[in-house]
């Protein structure tokens, strides 16, 4: 039965654990006293045996639903045989060459284990291959955890356009001077700040959609002709996008090729592993005998590659190849966010849907939302309030975003506008 009715006593003791051993109670960010047990396609269990309609989906990674049968047999069948080499392996090979046939900019591939990794690795390629320091950014903009992704992600008084600012404590003085920020979806502001700094760029970082912000249209063409004319790399980072847009990915779905991009989460179907993808002639800075001694980028990891991620991945991207995958999709996603909009309307809500049909999110504001200072405008509190409220519900997801899977059905639509209905009736104003 949906709904948190029951909280168990056992489950009681594990929250409580987690709050004494590990700092925030969790080793994520999702704040939701729920511990979760048990998945199966879209559904979750917590620890007592609640069961919850699942929007967070891992964070994204679960886009065919928890524990598919086919990742499944073919995961055990490999952690049979061994779960990590640290040495090529065929598998890899295998998702290398599918990933290459499918997203328009990868001509090479290279595997990482996280995408705070991948989006490293992809800036220090653009800067190696540029040879010049400085990324671009957007405010806003989520890449990760890595030091040059943490500058103005979240600033609560953003400074003026290009200067960042740092969104965590132990980030080096010196990382602020590598980074410019300008703001998503103004292609006249980003166009002057790449006019006025094009000597001193080494690449551009985007996401095609911005957390759950569109691109305007000609805005992503726009950054790319204006990075084409200075021949200064654009990176895409799909991390969140890649196969969930489209199976080519945000690039495919907005039809904009960057030179390199990151992939994760949906590419390898629940195990750590990440990519960075793209032009054979950036990539062959990871290959010391294509480039000069000076211009060669070692990188390893222990399970880079490894075969248990790669296997999921390849049964993963099966699974999206099949025929209606993505109209379904597409059509389940579009049938929650229209229920949504219709239940806010009636119930004179003042709230903005954005987003895509496989990802989209609620904003409490009358503005219009095109940019990281204009979700500033949001009332947050009670975006916290109706998550809580659903979770009491049954329907589950993180502090923000909806992740939609291929194995949500039209009941489960149903069963989530009901208790989004609900929920608003309980809404504080």
């Amino acid at each position: 039965m949906l709904g948190r009715k029951v909280t168990g006593d056992r489950e009681r003791e594990t929250i409580s654990k987690a709050k004494t051993f590990m700092p925030a109670g969790n080793g994520n960010t999702v704040a939701q006293d729920v511990m979760i047990r048990d998945g199966k396609g879209p559904i979750v269990w917590d620890m007592s045996g609640n069961e919850y309609i699942d929007y967070l989906l891992g964070s994204g990674p679960m886009v065919i639903g928890h524990a598919h049968p086919n990742v499944v047999a073919a995961v055990v069948e490999q952690i049979g045989r061994g779960s990590t080499f640290f040495a090529p392996n065929d598998f890899e090979v295998e998702l290398a060459e599918e990933i290459v046939n499918a997203v328009p900019c990868a001509e090479q591939v290279r595997f990482l284990s996280s995408g705070t990794e991948a989006t490293q690795m992809a800036m220090r390629v653009a800067r190696a291959y540029r040879k010049r320091e400085k990324i671009l950014k957007f405010e806003g903009g989520f890449h990760g955890m890595n030091d040059y992704s943490l500058m103005s992600l979240a600033p609560s008084s953003p400074p003026d356009f290009p200067k960042p600012s740092p969104d965590s404590a132990g980030i080096p003085h010196g990382v602020q001077s590598s980074v410019l920020v300008a703001p998503f979806n103004d292609l006249e502001t980003t166009t002057a700040i790449i006019d006025k700094h094009h000597n001193e760029i080494a690449g551009v970082i985007v996401e095609p959609m911005q957390r759950v912000i569109p691109p305007k249209p000609g805005f992503l063409q726009g950054l790319r002709d204006v990075t084409l004319q200075y021949e200064i790399p654009l990176i895409f980072d799909e991390i969140v996008t890649g196969f969930r847009f489209a199976y080519g990915g945000g690039q495919e779905y907005y039809g904009v090729i960057p030179d390199l991009c990151t992939l994760g989460k949906a590419v390898s179907g629940g195990f750590p592993m990440s990519a960075v993808v793209g032009r054979s002639e950036m990539m062959a800075h990871f290959d010391s005998d294509r480039v000069p001694s000076d211009e060669f980028m070692p990188q390893v990891g222990t399970l880079n590659g490894n075969p248990v991620a790669a296997i999921a991945g390849i049964e993963t991207l099966k699974v999206l190849r099949q025929k209606g995958t993505y109209e379904k999709l597409f059509q389940i996603g579009q049938s929650i966010k229209d229920g949504f909009q219709r239940l806010l309307n009636e119930a004179e809500i003042p709230a903005k849907i954005i987003g895509e049909a496989p990802m989209f999110d609620i904003l409490f504001t009358d503005n219009e939302i095109v940019d990281y200072r204009s979700t500033l405008t949001a009332d947050k509190g009670k975006m916290v309030n109706l998550n809580k409220l659903l979770i009491e519900r049954g329907v589950f997801k993180g502090d923000v975003k909806y992740y939609v899977s291929t194995v949500h059905t039209e009941e489960h639509v149903k069963q989530t506008l009901d208790a989004f209905e609900s929920a608003l009736q309980q809404l504080p104003g």
